[in-house]
């Protein structure tokens, strides 16, 4: 029957394993007191921390949180690496503790949803960290916008040259002074010199077509000119 004290402990481990971005288990048997202060203070500085956890209080807490894939790394003293931060960095610090303290060994890990294998877990550590390959992809991003930018200013001169060398290509526009000069062959407001001296009114031209001894006669009732001459038959002579 587990007391309450190690409800209580499975109850916060279980919360620890749920809440860690990532996890490695670790056997620590042969380090000294003052090498396991050092690793934990190098997972400090790496955004995580190192716990030692009997087995039995861990495969309850593993399996409360779901991760009952962990138990199978659970042989001998164990102790494990919760990562709050970047697991790249947290690798990293731990196989490098590791190299300096061949006590220290990795057994296997969690990361991403999944468990991860001794050898995935220090094939993490060769891996560039979150800060290195966050710095690579906006180097990336601004070498794009600077390459877009190259060739849209490219792009622009481009059809800047098309639209001179069209513009060379066009005829001469006319000179204002050609614009308003008048048309000869136009039909002006004003008749020429000759049109004006050639011009007949139709009244004058109906007169000189009629009888010319209408003309007289009108003229005699008017008092105007001679009286209208008669000439007589030769049957009234007779």
């Amino acid at each position: 029957m587990p007391t309450e004290e190690k409800v209580r402990r499975v109850a916060e481990l279980a919360e620890r394993i749920g809440s860690s971005a990532a996890l490695f288990l670790t056997e620590y048997r042969g380090l000294t007191v003052s090498e396991i202060s050092e690793l934990r203070r190098s997972l400090r500085e790496a955004d995580a921390s190192f716990s030692v956890v009997k087995n039995t209080i861990m495969e309850r807490a593993a399996s409360a949180a779901g991760r009952e894939e962990l138990t199978s790394f659970l042989s001998g003293p164990s102790a494990v690496a919760f990562v709050d931060g970047d697991a790249v960095t947290a690798a990293k610090a731990l196989t490098g503790i590791a190299k300096r303290f061949p006590a220290l060994v990795l057994k296997g890990g969690w990361m991403d949803g999944r468990p991860l294998t001794a050898e995935e877990a220090r094939r993490l550590a060769d891996l560039e960290s979150r800060e290195a390959m966050l710095s690579k992809i906006a180097g990336l991003a601004q070498m794009e916008m600077v390459r877009a930018a190259t060739m849209f200013q490219s792009a622009q001169s481009r059809f800047l040259s098309l639209l001179d060398a069209y513009r060379e290509q066009l005829p001469p526009e006319p000179s204002v002074a050609e614009t308003d000069a008048p048309d000869g062959d136009g039909d002006g407001d004003e008749a020429g010199p000759a049109q004006a001296d050639v011009a007949v009114p139709r009244e004058a031209a109906a007169t000189s077509d009629a009888d010319p001894s209408a003309d007289q006669d009108e003229a005699a009732s008017n008092g105007d000119g001679p009286p209208p001459r008669h000439e007589t038959s030769t049957s009234e002579e007779a």
